[in-house]
């Protein structure tokens, strides 16, 4: 089996990973953040949510570092005051809504304080607002302004093959002018090019003064994959793809199982242990 050492920094996804499809926080999820806190190990997230949308989560975890939202587009204090952003530049960010938009996909737009949609009822919008715990803004189209302060813009559609297909579209015009990923089955999420969770990887290390060799990440989804190729041990969760799985260290069980909590039993607290 293989163990994490000299791991000082756990940084974890939260959807698909560290709460269950119906946003739960599990017990054995927060009992395995304390066991982390005992065992002298610190716990980071990040999340393509904006960091309103982990509120929630610092109290019952216990949370002290800064928590990376929009895939690290906002880096916020756990009180949720902003440290750091980084918007979009308004060239690529117009051109990828109109390629979006082309492609069929509906388009959100996050600026680091509101979540701007052109339908409060399409798809998704309602359930995206529950999880998030705020409402979006509705709007008719999304102006040069709103573009400007965009930190993250994001396609849904429920075919995963035109999403797909979405993400090299955008990846291969955009270029270097931003980063395109898949954050779920049904989004896609395009931001700053270093907003991303490989760069929250290098971010973290920088500001606690640790090797990327010393953080372990967890996740499900493609856009984690970059954090996995930046940090010393990366785990992917049972429910990810196997083309995710295939690019982490050990695989855990699904977030509907504790994967969460059994990745850092299995993989990260023996290492102190032994």
């Amino acid at each position: 089996m293989s163990v994490a050492r000299d791991i000082r920094l756990v940084l974890s996804d939260v959807d698909g990973t560290l709460v269950t499809g119906d946003k739960i926080l599990t017990d054995a999820a927060k009992a395995a953040a304390r066991e982390l806190r005992a065992a002298g190990i610190d716990l980071a997230l990040t999340s393509s949510r904006p960091p309103q949308g982990m509120r929630m989560l610092v109290e019952p975890l216990d949370l002290k570092l800064p928590l990376a939202g929009f895939n690290g587009g906002v880096l916020v204090n756990p009180d949720m005051s902003v440290i750091e952003t980084r918007a979009i530049d308004p060239v690529a960010a117009r051109q990828v809504v109109d390629l979006l938009l082309g492609q069929g996909l509906d388009v959100w737009v996050y600026t680091a304080t509101d979540w701007c949609v052109r339908d409060p009822n399409a798809p998704h919008v309602a359930r995206e607002a529950w999880i998030l715990q705020f409402d979006p803004v509705a709007v008719p189209i999304f102006t040069t302004e709103d573009l400007a302060r965009a930190i993250k813009i994001v396609g849904v559609g429920d075919d995963a093959a035109v999403l797909a297909a979405s993400e090299k579209a955008a990846c291969d015009l955009l270029g270097d002018a931003a980063s395109a990923t898949r954050s779920s089955t049904y989004f896609l999420d395009v931001t700053n090019p270093l907003a991303n969770k490989g760069a929250v990887v290098a971010t973290l290390a920088g500001r606690l003064n640790i090797l990327p060799a010393q953080i372990a990440t967890i996740g499900d989804m493609p856009n984690d994959v970059l954090m996995f190729r930046q940090s010393g041990f990366s785990i992917a969760m049972g429910n990810a793809s196997d083309e995710v799985k295939a690019q982490a260290r050990a695989v855990t069980d699904s977030n509907e199982n504790d994967g969460f909590a059994s990745a850092i039993r299995k993989f990260i607290l023996p290492a102190v242990a032994g």
